[in-house]
């Protein structure tokens, strides 16, 4: 979410050390230097953890009930859990989260995902309002906390939060009132209220008399940002684990349930690699570089990441469908699942990279239909089987990637790929 200012620290000039000073002994705000001005703190951790058990309870709802309404319900609260978990990341680039009230303000929405998260299986049925409620408390708490914040110091960015929680309370209208309509209603007033909370970064916060946010105000801690969002796929890869390491333990130990656990666990590490092994670096250092971070770190860092997430919830539940029956049904909905989430997973991929400055990967593109492919599949092969198929598309993937990266170096190019730094 955007902030208001032109400097690294959101300000300009001389004003930057006066309010920087003045920030500083509110002690509300990040310094503009030093270790603190972008590191992620253990706070911020802690507060992922409520995440770990609402990334859990999206997959399982797709393990226990396998149809198309569970999908598109899914699809719309993983969004959800996503731009929650998002909205705080762009609100701590300025917040200093080592301060009493910013980090008692995190323990409240600690509190508050938590009731999100316990409420998610049953969201759409009988916990509606719960949710909702929690949802709507959860985006107005950060952000008028974060107006607050910036009230003294920097009043440009309060009026920014002040646009945003305009645009929280809209959405938040339509998430409440949808909570106690029909579940047949609910369902399209809740994607309403969905359009508006996504739609908000793109259109600028735009409000009558108040205007919109200008993309030059959007300057925020590049090397945060990109910490954190990476954060938040380890999260995700980590709960995969977790659905892998209980699906195994109530399986039993047999052959062919340790061959289905592998072909979980070597697809996770694949996944890390894919990952981590040069987008996460490669971004950061290209948006740290940035002039205008804004609109780097909201494609990038906003948008293309719930493609992965996706991939990663989705590649999950496909693990755990195969541990429990590795070899029956030959089943559609499981192939489909498994290849469909590899498939956006590469693509996610893909995305960043060339939002990052990077030209797009041949190996991505290519993998990516391949898996897409494969989905005609399901009435040859078995699930674990495939399994191992597209765990070998995903390590043809991993070193194509290091090839490529290799043979920029030996150009003496950027191992980024072209990321030049705008």
């Amino acid at each position: 979410m955007p902030g208001n200012g032109v400097s690294g620290n959101g300000v300009s000039g001389n004003a930057a050390s006066d309010n920087g000073a003045s920030a500083s002994r509110a002690g509300l705000l990040r310094p503009s230097t030093g270790e603190l001005a972008h590191r992620v703190t253990f706070v911020e951790l802690f507060f992922d953890l409520v995440f770990v058990f609402a990334v859990t309870q999206l997959s399982h709802m797709l393990i226990h009930e396998q149809t198309g309404t569970s999908l598109v319900h899914t699809v719309m609260l993983t969004m959800v859990v996503w731009m929650a978990w998002v909205d705080t990341t762009w609100a701590l680039n300025w917040l200093n989260p080592t301060s009493a009230p910013v980090g008692g303000m995190l323990f409240v929405l600690m509190a508050l995902g938590m009731l999100l998260a316990v409420t998610i299986p049953d969201a759409f049925g009988g916990q509606a309002l719960p949710f909702a409620l929690a949802l709507v408390a959860f985006n107005l708490v950060h952000s008028l906390f974060t107006a607050g914040a910036f009230l003294r110091s920097r009043p440009g960015h309060a009026v920014n939060f002040a646009r945003i929680s305009i645009w929280h309370a809209v959405s938040g209208a339509l998430w409440i009132g949808g909570a106690v309509l029909s579940p047949d209603t609910r369902l399209w007033v809740w994607l309403a209220a969905l359009l508006i909370d996504w739609l908000g970064p793109r259109a600028m916060f735009w409000v009558p008399f108040l205007g919109g946010s200008r993309l030059d105000t959007w300057d925020i801690t590049g090397e945060h940002m990109s910490e954190r969002v990476s954060s938040f796929f380890i999260i995700a890869l980590g709960e995969s684990m977790v659905v892998t390491g209980s699906t195994f333990a109530e399986t039993g130990i047999q052959w062919i349930e340790v061959a289905a656990f592998l072909a979980a666990f070597v697809g996770t590490v694949l996944m890390f690699q894919l990952y981590f092994r040069h987008n996460q670096r490669g971004g950061s250092e290209y948006i740290s570089r940035a002039s205008e971070r804004g609109m780097i770190a909201q494609t990038a860092y906003t948008y293309i990441p719930i493609v992965l997430v996706f991939g990663i919830v989705g590649t999950a539940v496909a693990d755990g469908l195969i541990l429990r029956d590795p070899t029956g049904g030959h089943s559609p909905w499981v192939v489909g699942m498994l290849c469909g989430s590899a498939s956006l997973y590469v693509l996610g991929n893909a995305f960043f990279s060339r939002a990052t400055g990077a030209p797009w990967l041949r190996a991505h593109l290519v993998g990516a239909a391949v898996f897409a492919a494969m989905i005609a599949l399901s009435p040859v092969l078995d699930p674990l089987t495939l399994s191992w198929i597209v765990n070998a598309v995903l390590l043809a993937i991993v070193l194509s990637e290091v090839r490529d990266y290799r043979s920029v170096d030996d150009d003496e190019e950027s191992i980024d790929l072209g990321r030049d730094g705008a």
